[in-house]
């Protein structure tokens, strides 16, 4: 479905653009085309090659192939610096201001008006004045930044970009933090911008927010472009297909383990009853009992992750309850659900997961360590036996628990990782994207430990971004779309990925 441009010439051009980094090729022949006076979604799922493209165009990376046009002039640029000179603003998702300083510093920081190399702060405050009261915001713009919430610091961040003479404005993620009423506010912005002329990029997960802002959307997968659409003429189901490259018609049989039964319900491990972060999740209601598998799906940035964190209490809950085996608890951290027997693996295994200068040992009773205090260490020969039975169990590899983890190959730190909960005999067991990254055969061995530690009897929430995992081990499955669980799926014989992916487009299930 491949649309006509706008009659408006465009504003930015971006042609066979390719980027390569060691062993891995994050852009492929992509094309880009932005105009004046349009919102244009950049729409992938994780390592679709946004982000890359973002950075090639304002500078942060050397293309290796392809050209970019501004203005209808060939450009290059080697900062962001250059491309913010040149008209293009980027305004990301962690808002990169100081909140230290008041807003009007914040707008005009290192451009500051000055006079004899004095600089004139009445005018300064006044401009900034200006620049707020033209995207709706009445502010104190001598107040510390910081006072202000993170919806009204991005309108400061706009402000800023746009008074630097943009001709494009890139919003990466600029609603993941917001509630509803402050997006609205953003949107009411963007369409008085867009009014003007600018040419924005929107990257957004939120494809109700898409539909309700964009003009135009190009999808990237793999580092290629899939196409370039109009919204009013993609249906949400298509471009679901179109992000994670499955025709909901037409895929591929699942192979080698068989769909789990769905078994009669056991004893709940935990239960989460209206449980909610602002900014970061709806209220929802999940039980786990003992010996499910409860599956998360949903595309990236949906809220699978945010879900899990508030299981584990890594994130606080600001509303909701919570009963561990039938028994409500006051959740205060990680502690509190390491105390009821919730053990997580976090999907980000290098920075929240392993510690790559310490050894396998290490790493493994690391979590069994902290749950007995640190005034009571593991006896080195019960540590001997602990490790290396885990390390038969999951054959690690090598099979040295002396070698530094940095390592391992990516399979082998996933198991670690696993390991380390494993030995504090969990009821509840959270694994966050655990085969991601890794080789087929690492991956199906996961799976299929996966699979023994619940017909043992443990709980297990497990998230995947590949819906044939979720479908291949989960009992029920749980689909979340916009930071909200929309539906809960018993995986009987009649739900397959069309299934889950329909609900995930439409918000209801089908």
């Amino acid at each position: 479905m491949r649309t006509e441009p706008p009659v408006a010439e465009p504003i930015l051009e971006m042609t066979g653009v390719g980027k390569v980094f060691p062993g891995v090729v994050a852009l492929s022949d992509v094309d880009f085309t932005l105009h004046p006076g349009e919102v244009h979604a950049l729409m992938g799922e994780n390592g679709a090659g946004k982000s890359t493209l973002i950075k090639v165009l304002t500078g942060v990376y050397d293309i290796d192939a392809g050209s970019i046009r501004l203005g209808g002039e060939d450009v290059r640029f080697t900062g962001p610096l250059q491309a913010q000179r040149a008209g293009i603003s980027t305004v990301y998702q962690e808002v990169n201001l100081c909140p230290n300083l008041s807003v009007a510093e914040n707008i005009f920081i290192g451009r500051e008006p000055r006079t004899l190399g004095v600089i004139q702060w009445r005018r300064m405050r006044r401009r900034s004045a200006e620049l707020l009261q033209a995207l709706d915001l009445d502010l104190d713009v001598g107040a510390l930044l910081g006072s202000y919430s993170i919806a009204i610091q991005q309108m400061v961040a706009i402000a800023r970009a746009v008074d630097i003479s943009a001709k494009v404005l890139i919003l990466d993620e600029p609603t993941s933090s917001l509630d509803a009423s402050e997006v609205e506010q953003l949107f009411r912005v963007m369409r008085r911008l867009k009014g003007e002329g600018l040419a924005i990029v929107f990257v957004s997960h939120f494809l109700d927010q898409v539909y309700e802002i964009a003009d135009r959307m190009t999808v990237l997968r793999n580092g290629r472009r899939v196409g370039e659409y109009t919204v009013a003429g993609l249906p949400q189901s298509e471009l679901v297909k179109a992000m994670i490259g499955k025709e909901l018609a037409v895929l591929e049989q699942l192979d080698e383990q068989e769909k789990p039964a769905v078994e009669e319900r056991r004893e709940p491990v935990i239960a989460a009853t209206d449980v909610g972060r602002k900014g970061a999740i709806e209220p929802f209601s999940l039980t786990i009992h003992r010996g499910e598998v409860v599956g998360l799906a949903g595309l990236l940035g949906s809220g699978r992750t945010e879900l899990a964190r508030l299981l584990f209490g890594a994130d606080r809950a600001d509303a909701g309850t919570f009963a561990f085996e039938g028994a409500p608890v006051t959740m205060r951290g990680p502690r509190t659900a390491m105390d009821h027997g919730v053990a997580f693996s976090s999907e980000n295994r290098r920075t929240e997961g392993v510690v790559g200068e310490l050894s396998v040992r290490e790493n493994i009773i690391l979590a069994l360590q902290a749950s007995r205090g640190w005034s009571r260490p593991i006896p080195r020969g019960r540590q001997d036996e602990l490790v290396t039975r885990y390390i038969e169990a999951l054959d690690i590899r090598p099979a040295d628990p002396d070698v530094e983890v940095r390592n391992l190959s990516g399979g082998n730190q996933q198991k670690v990782l696993l390991a380390r909960w494993l030995i504090t005999e969990p009821r509840l067991l959270i694994v966050d994207e655990p085969t991601r990254g890794i080789d087929v055969g690492a991956k199906a061995e996961i799976q299929r430990l996966l699979a023994r530690l619940s017909g043992d009897g443990m709980a297990v929430l497990f998230i995947s971004a590949e819906l044939e995992e979720v479908l291949r081990l989960s009992h029920t499955i749980a689909v979340l779309r916009d930071r909200r669980l929309v539906e809960q799926l018993e995986n009987t014989d009649d739900v397959d990925v069309d299934r889950i992916l329909a609900t995930i487009a439409s918000g209801v299930e089908e």
